[in-house]
């Protein structure tokens, strides 16, 4: 069996704790690296973010940077894709790899313009078709996340891990 290679989640300056809570459970859950990036919207001994994670907190890799550009200095080789309404692509049109960086940003505000305008191959969105104009951040954390585990067969790696 070939090593396990982990995807990477990337809160930009998270603002609600129990969003950030269920995005580290479901990293724990999927073995995802989990990245704080920048100025928190709370402390991460809230109990209210502690909660969102339960007793789970022991089985997140947790990892907290001042900036974006301190995580991708520190990762040169690492592809960076980057979340948002604003995005031409469909998160399943993109092709995700092993090791890829999902990134999202803050809840009221998303990602900064000039971010996206610079990565436009590597910006996606969640298509909504309803009349809410975005889905929860923790939402879509798992949405993307597990299309990235989908295409990459690490769901078939799982259900069989799981049965053995």
């Amino acid at each position: 069996m070939e090593p396990f290679v982990p995807f990477h989640i990337v809160l930009v300056e998270p603002e609600i704790p129990p969003n950030t809570g269920n995005i580290a459970r479901l990293c724990g859950a999927t073995r995802t690296v989990l990245h704080l990036v920048g100025k928190l919207g709370f402390a991460t001994d809230d109990r209210t973010l502690k909660r969102a994670g339960l007793d789970y907190w022991h089985a997140v890799d947790i990892r907290y940077w001042g900036s974006l550009e301190e995580l991708q200095a520190a990762c040169p080789g690492g592809r960076f894709i980057y979340t948002s309404k604003k995005a031409a692509k469909s998160y399943v049109e993109m092709d995700f790899r092993e090791g890829d960086f999902i990134v999202f940003g803050k809840e009221t505000r998303g990602l900064p313009d000039e971010l996206l305008a610079a990565n436009p191959e590597t910006c996606v969105r969640i298509p909504i078709f309803g009349a809410v104009r975005s889905i929860n951040l923790a939402t879509s954390a798992g949405i993307i996340l597990y299309e990235a585990l989908r295409q990459t067969g690490k769901l078939i790696e799982a259900a069989v891990q799981t049965e053995g």
